[in-house]
């Protein structure tokens, strides 16, 4: 089985950010999104990626970005743009162009219905991660840390490559890895000691466990 790539996403500060890289995690993620308890101004997102220098694939979270947004997120240097509101598919065509950058579509998956739309996104999007839909009234996007069915994406093309998101942790991304079999993954609150402070011990254990798992340890 082919290791999946690992992305840490949410990370806040300097001393993270270098332990997601010494760890061998292959994406980190910044989120601008002011009601996100991970939520960074585009000034402090420009001092971590120029940290992170090429040493790790940047990514910046957005959530229904008009383009002054988009702009001021292209300014910060970092290599992708993630896009986690309800973007349509012409919007994320747009947002590709007009930014330059490769594009992450993240797609809430509840039901069967869900799972039918995500080819759509694909000739739109550089990767696509499939999260768990929002409870309603959420004020925020995302899983919100619970897992959606993954027995869902039995109906998916084998052919389309994704991450999985949404409740993944220490004690279930083997489980996944081994089960869906995802082309990355992706991870948040899972690696969190309180909400929106990552937690060193967790990140390693997480990596450690899908990486293992991977390779059928």
């Amino acid at each position: 089985m082919t290791t999946p790539i690992i992305k840490i996403c949410g990370v806040k500060t300097p001393d993270i950010l270098e332990h997601v890289i010494d760890e061998g995690a292959e994406m980190v993620g910044f989120v601008h999104f002011e009601k996100s308890p991970r939520h960074l101004p585009f000034q402090e997102i420009s001092a971590l990626v120029a940290q992170a220098d090429d040493r790790i694939e940047t990514v910046i979270l957005l959530v229904d970005p008009d383009n002054d947004t988009i702009a001021a997120a292209v300014g910060t240097g970092a290599r992708w743009l993630q896009l986690h509101g309800s973007e349509p598919k012409g919007r994320v065509a747009d947002i590709r162009e007009r930014s330059g950058l490769k594009i992450i579509k993240a797609l809430p998956i509840a039901d069967r219905n869900d799972v039918r739309q995500v080819p759509f996104f694909r000739p739109v999007s550089d990767r696509l991660i499939l999260d768990a839909k929002p409870p309603k009234g959420a004020s925020r996007p995302g899983g919100l840390g619970t897992p959606f069915d993954w027995s869902l994406l039995e109906t998916l093309d084998p052919g389309i490559a994704f991450m999985l998101s949404g409740g993944l942790d220490v004690d279930n991304v083997a489980e996944a890895v081994r089960t869906i079999r995802p082309y990355g993954i992706d991870v948040s609150s899972g690696v969190e000691r309180e909400k929106g402070v990552k937690d060193a011990a967790l990140i390693s254990a997480f990596i450690k466990s899908a990486r293992a798992a991977a390779i059928g340890k």
